[in-house]
């Protein structure tokens, strides 16, 4: 031991894993499961390809509710995809 605030000279903590080796970051997950992401992107490419289809068919602008309709769709895929790539808080064990 030395005094307060003096250095130790030589090598401490030999054998001790860095604390760095002992984080390791897991995927954090979105608020949508698996299975809830697949429905989504599938009613994501239903509504748009719905819609062009639909523009050429019909007459009045009803269309436009399936472009509505993938817009919020493809909003809540892309917030999914943030909220899973946010980082997770990792602690450090001292």
């Amino acid at each position: 031991m030395g005094t307060i605030g003096q250095r130790r000279i030589g090598r401490t903590g030999d054998g001790d894993t860095p604390v760095s080796r002992q984080t390791f970051r897991v995927r954090s997950t979105g608020f949508l499961s698996e299975r809830q992401r697949r429905f989504a992107w599938l009613g994501f490419l239903l509504a748009a390809f719905q819609a062009p289809l639909a523009a050429k068919v019909v007459d009045d602008a009803s269309w436009f509710f399936a472009v509505v309709v993938a817009l919020v769709v493809a909003t809540v895929i892309i917030a999914d995809d943030a909220e899973r790539r946010r980082p997770e808080p990792v602690e450090f064990a001292e």
